[in-house]
């Protein structure tokens, strides 16, 4: 089966279309930025977008996506130009453990393709679920904001 990742087709080996996508992508793929969080869709480790849309990776089978665009944070960066969200995410010493900044990262992206200005209520709202045990929300909202700012936020990814 294929997949379309990142701009590319992957072939995927047979085996890996009833796992989750996060593990096809992690140990099928060699895609490790999604990470294992909770595994059950409640913390926000592993988000990707899936046609644009921020989606939990840990519940999602590849078996159902043969037609979709998968997006992860191995794709948003162009070359060596990071992507905005990631730029500002270092601009404002977002990550400590940085565990879960991948899907903080990968809903940002989805949030502002929508939202292109978004309040602090509509970040929050956007955010919700993703966990941070390090409590860098406040930089995570500063980081978010900072993006909006930039003119090709809403077009990639």
């Amino acid at each position: 089966m294929q997949l379309h990742i990142n701009g590319q087709a992957h072939t995927l080996d047979p085996l890996w279309e009833d796992e989750t996508l996060l593990f096809a992508l992690r140990e099928g793929l060699g895609l490790v930025g999604p990470k294992l969080g909770c595994g059950m869709g409640q913390c926000g480790a592993c988000t990707v977008l899936v046609d644009g849309q921020a989606q939990r990776s840990c519940l999602l089978r590849p078996k159902d996506l043969a037609q979709a665009q998968i997006t992860t944070i191995e794709g948003l960066a162009q070359g060596t130009t990071l992507h905005p969200v990631q730029q500002a995410w270092l601009t404002h010493c977002v990550p400590q453990c940085g565990y879960c900044q991948a899907g903080h990262i990968m809903a940002t992206v989805a949030l502002l393709r929508h939202t292109p200005k978004p309040s602090d209520a509509d970040i929050d709202t956007a955010l919700a679920g993703h966990l941070c045990r390090c409590g860098t929300h406040q930089r995570i909202r500063q980081a978010v904001h900072t993006a909006a700012q930039q003119p090709t936020t809403g077009g990639k990814a």
